[in-house]
């Protein structure tokens, strides 16, 4: 049974209802050298919208603040029925330490902005963006419960966290009655599945949903590369995805060959490669949401059509197989044959549901 985009889901322990494919929205502006320009970046919002989609992502510092200025702008008439999702962290003016990091100065200033650039007396979902590693926990936990306990944000997320401290916090906020993280951020790809190992158990147990970003793997999973590309010149990064590919070695054999297997399933299907990467995450249940960046109409429309692709069981499989990852230890030694047997002998006992 395929999806439309107003088959909700529920977000982690909460009850807010989001998309089951999130806008990104760090291609509304072109400050970055690529993007969408306003009138396109409002064709991008109105197809999404209509579609029934309501789970819309940005942050502070998308192409210079332009994202959540045009995001404010588009939404303004229909605010109340949206899911705005930003960040906080990343620094926001050079040579000004307190502009960026995860304390609470930088969380109250940013948080501040953004409402002033999205046009809007709260957010929906706030993110941690990127940790720093030097901000006591608990003073990022309490000031984001403020924020929430002031109304200005609603619900509290993550990204680029260790997992085991996600799950410390997640402890402490329940141990202290603070507003709980109820989403995680985090890559999630044919070609990079790392998250499978601990941030994805961890979410499962401590009850936070997952939005994948680089559900395409920077477009390499969308045919557009060869063999010829892992011989070329690596150039400095030109402002554009492949040059950043090919200029930080994300392009391999591997990445190629796992292309050759999405390519071939695609062909089955009378469809895209890109289609058939983005239905892959969209199948996995501790998946709230990918999320889907686009710079024109057409884009959008191939990324939307992900979400008619049903596998079959068989190419399920050849994916898994051709995209499989070591888990490492101990995690492939608990769900081998010799972990199982040293604390069940040859019992069949069946696991909790």
């Amino acid at each position: 049974m395929s999806l439309t985009l107003d088959t909700y889901r529920l977000l982690g322990r909460s009850g807010l209802r989001v998309s089951p494919l999130a806008l990104g929205a760090a291609t509304f502006g072109t400050e970055w050298g690529w993007g969408a320009e306003p009138d396109e970046a409002r064709k991008l919002f109105d197809l999404y919208v209509e579609r029934g989609g309501n789970f819309i992502d940005t942050a502070s510092t998308y192409t210079g603040g332009s994202s959540e200025r045009l995001l404010g702008a588009f939404a303004r008439d229909n605010r109340e029925r949206l899911v705005l999702a930003t960040k906080f962290s990343t620094l926001r003016r050079p040579g000004d330490p307190n502009s960026g990091g995860n304390h609470r100065k930088a969380m109250f200033a940013s948080v501040e902005a953004s409402l002033r650039r999205l046009n809007t007396d709260y957010l929906d979902l706030l993110y941690l963006h990127v940790w720093d590693a030097m901000t006591p926990v608990e003073e990022f936990l309490r000031a984001m419960d403020d924020l929430v306990r002031q109304g200005k944000v609603l619900y509290a997320g993550i990204c680029n966290v260790p997992a085991w401290q996600v799950s410390r916090m997640q402890t402490i906020a329940d141990l202290r009655g603070w507003s709980p993280l109820v989403a995680l951020q985090t890559e999630y790809n044919l070609a990079e599945r790392s998250g499978e190992r601990d941030l994805f158990p961890m979410a499962r147990e401590m009850g936070l949903g997952v939005a994948a970003f680089s559900p395409l793997a920077g477009g390499l999973l969308t045919g557009k590369y060869s063999r010829a590309d892992l011989t070329a010149p690596k150039p400095d990064t030109d402002g554009t995805r492949k040059g950043f590919n090919l200029a930080n070695g994300a392009l391999t054999e591997r990445s190629l060959a796992l292309a050759d297997v999405v390519k071939d399933i695609a062909a089955e299907h009378g469809t895209t490669p890109g289609r058939i990467a983005l239905a892959w995450p969209l199948q996995n249940p501790d998946v709230t949401a990918p999320i889907v960046g686009a710079r024109t109409p057409a884009q959008l429309e191939e990324n939307l059509g992900a979400l008619d692709i049903e596998f079959t069981p068989a190419q399920l499989a050849r994916l898994e197989q051709a995209s499989a990852i070591s888990l490492g230890f101990p995690h492939d030694f608990l769900a081998g044959e010799r972990g199982r047997t040293m604390n069940s002998g040859d019992l069949t006992i069946e696991p909790r549901r």
